[in-house]
């Protein structure tokens, strides 16, 4: 550890592949093997938990801005070129907000008559 942050390799290979190990989520460390070279794959990585942990919290609504601040991110925008696929508002309110102002113009357009029209006279 350096600071207040985790050395990433060393957490990998000391800490959380033993841990899967020891569960019976991969296989043991092979005799004779040095400390990284576990077989298993990436995805059973610790990186694979913060991502998990990034768009569980996305979905459930969390600030973007919150998110990345908890993550160590420099700046809101990592957080959204990696994580913005998983926010469960992601288009919709923007194609909301345009159907909303479309079905008001056609509203109002249906609503009022030319005055060379037909309805205009009656």
């Amino acid at each position: 550890m350096y600071g207040n942050a985790v050395a990433a390799n060393t957490w990998n290979t000391e800490i959380w592949k033993p841990a899967l190990a020891k569960a019976g989520v991969i296989p043991p460390l092979a005799k004779g093997a040095k400390p990284w070279q576990w077989q298993a794959a990436p995805r059973d990585g610790f990186h694979v938990l913060r991502h998990t942990y990034a768009s569980v919290v996305l979905e459930a609504g969390e600030s973007v801005v919150t998110l990345a601040r908890w993550l160590g991110h420099a700046s809101p925008t990592i957080t959204l070129d990696h994580y913005a696929h998983f926010m469960p508002e992601a288009g919709r309110r923007g194609r909301q907000a345009i159907d909303s102002l479309l079905d008001d113009q056609v509203n109002d357009l249906a609503g009022r008559n030319s005055p060379d029209s037909p309805q205009a006279r009656s």
